[in-house]
């Protein structure tokens, strides 16, 4: 059986989380965060990703650039086990401050978490700023994958988060190997800040 039909991954962008998953079965739970400027895109390619829709025009739900909410914001990152970090082709602010995000998730996040840097907003080739090359230039130097997607065209959306959980999962799995007493015949576990000594090898 493909793992990923064993899976169920919450996602939150720091404002909305995915479907209530307290009453379903599923072998592992991970934290993923959609972290990046605001208007890059973050919540569409959330709801793209969870409920196959799509809206032209949203209010902007960030409150990770305003420093009021600093102390609350951070708070997500413990516990996470991946990160979508998203920029917009087409603004360069954005792009911009990737760096300063890749910190934040280096500063407060547990240290194995797995990064996805994502170049938003593809479809909108006639207003890109940021050329593919320079964002692949990034994700190298940071050490992250990388992709191009859009939310509107649902390009790459499934993509960016069932490669996510395969990183995710490959590093469960090297750990794995390298400690073997922290396997266990166990079914179901949540991932947290520390994960706890018993962990089932992934089905990677």
């Amino acid at each position: 059986m493909d793992y990923r039909s064993q899976l169920m991954a919450s996602v939150t962008d720091a404002r909305y989380r995915q479907k209530d998953t307290s009453d379903q079965n599923f072998d592992y739970m991970f934290k993923l965060l959609i972290i990046g400027n605001s208007s890059v895109g973050k919540t569409s390619f959330l709801f793209r990703y969870a409920d196959d829709t799509f809206t032209p025009a949203f209010v902007s739900t960030d409150t990770a650039g305003q420093e009021r909410y600093r102390t609350i914001t951070t708070a997500y990152y413990r516990g996470a086990m991946g990160f979508v970090l998203m920029y917009d082709i087409t603004s360069e602010d954005s792009f911009n401050a990737v760096q300063d995000w890749a910190t934040q998730i280096k500063t407060y996040s547990w240290d194995n978490a797995q990064v996805i840097l994502v170049g938003n907003k593809c479809d909108m080739e006639d207003e890109r700023i940021v050329p593919v090359e320079k964002g692949k230039s990034l994700a190298d130097q940071l050490g992250f994958d990388y992709f191009e997607a859009s939310a509107k065209e649902n390009i790459n959306v499934r993509q960016v988060f069932e490669r996510l959980v395969d990183i995710i999962c490959e590093k469960m799995s090297e750990s794995i190997d390298s400690d073997p007493s922290r396997g266990t015949s166990g079914r179901s576990m949540r991932l947290t800040d520390n994960p706890p000594p018993s962990q089932q090898n992934c089905s990677c």
